[in-house]
């Protein structure tokens, strides 16, 4: 049986093998011990791997997935990202963004086929862009989102800088709507986020973090690491699995790392944005999906900068998404539940205030 570690994300195609990191390295776990081996599994894979067409550099590219690198170098090599035009996509008019951050130890591409975002953007009509992290080989890659996690928060990498380099590249090179750039993540990536928001929450319009918290520490003997004060209000909804194991909705350590990870709960985390949107204090609770979902809404608050949290119980660290609802049995309450289209409502009435309250 493959162990996941906190920020870790199981997939139905991709199981066979889950690599951890400490600061001191690379560590392999699961079935497949072993770097040599594990090294070349992983060049075979990218050698069977589909490839996907560089995003053009003329105008008017046509519907489709492209795959594009930035000015940026991690150990010798440009970083890369993965972006979805839709078919209505035209040069005389600007269409918004949707950000779609990974979890660890994911990919762009894992991301965009579980995640749902792409098939919603042809429908709807948004650009969908799908940074990657820091791995080997295109796999396994992961964020530093200050108390998470592994090679990349241990080597502190600049992934924030990344991602504003990722959302100026998009815009320098396809007609997007800049009132209108939103920001998803899952756990890793959600914790990215979370950060993102807090330190440059000026490019955004809203966000959605999910399974996800905005602190903690890597173990018991390491200082604790917290978001700064937001430096603009921001429009935020999140979604989390009460039966979460890898980042519990309460905090405190995850229950299945051996380093004693420890995350803040997900209501201390929202109180920091509840203090810097100045929402009202007494929440509106709802009922949904014959009770495993209950759904929570502070405001009104200032500058339309609300606040949801859904919580899903009898879910754990898992994307909330079709691609995994679907296999629920018959007349789960959640199945169907489709977390892209939940934040895609939340989003798509929201734009960047240039006069945002801080």
């Amino acid at each position: 049986m493959v162990h996941l570690e906190p920020g870790m994300e199981r997939d139905r195609t991709m199981n066979f093998l889950i690599v951890s990191s400490r600061g001191e390295g690379w560590r392999a776990s699961g079935r497949i011990a072993g770097v040599p081996r594990l090294i070349l599994i992983l060049v075979a894979s990218v050698l069977m791997a589909n490839c996907t067409p560089a995003l053009p550099r003329m105008p008017g590219p046509t519907a489709a997935t492209y795959q594009a690198k930035v000015d940026l170098k991690i150990h010798g090599f440009r970083r890369t990202y993965r972006v979805h035009i839709p078919p209505r996509y035209a040069e005389a008019k600007p269409l918004p963004m949707v950000v779609v951050v990974h979890g660890a130890f994911y990919t762009a591409k894992k991301m965009e086929h579980t995640s749902g975002f792409s098939e919603l953007a042809d429908h709807e009509g948004f650009i969908a862009v799908y940074p990657n992290g820091m791995g080997i080989f295109g796999f396994l890659q992961h964020w530093n989102a200050g108390h998470c996690c592994g090679k990349a928060a241990a080597d502190r990498l600049d992934d924030v800088g990344y991602l504003a380099k990722v959302i100026e590249d998009v815009c320098r090179r396809l007609n997007v709507d800049r009132q209108r750039i939103y920001m998803v993540g899952f756990s890793n990536g959600g914790m990215l986020v979370y950060r993102f928001a807090a330190e440059r929450g000026e490019l955004l319009a809203a966000v959605a973090p999910l399974a996800a918290t905005g602190g903690g520490r890597p173990d018991a003997a390491s200082p604790q690491w917290h978001i700064p004060k937001p430096s603009v209000a921001m429009p935020l909804l999140t979604i989390h699995g009460m039966d979460d194991e890898q980042v519990p909705f309460n905090g405190g350590v995850a229950s299945d790392s051996d380093a004693e990870r420890q995350y803040w709960s997900v209501q201390r985390t929202l109180d920091v944005w509840i203090g810097t949107n100045q929402c009202g204090i007494q929440p509106q609770i709802q009922e949904k999906c014959r009770g495993k979902v209950r759904v929570t809404s502070w405001g009104p608050c200032r500058g339309d900068c609300t606040l949801v949290l859904y919580q899903l119980y009898g879910w754990g660290h898992v994307w909330p998404g079709a691609f995994f609802t679907n296999d629920l049995p018959p007349g789960d309450p959640l199945r169907g539940f489709d977390a892209a289209h939940i934040i895609w409502d939340f989003f798509k009435s929201k734009k960047r205030q240039s006069e945002r309250p801080n």
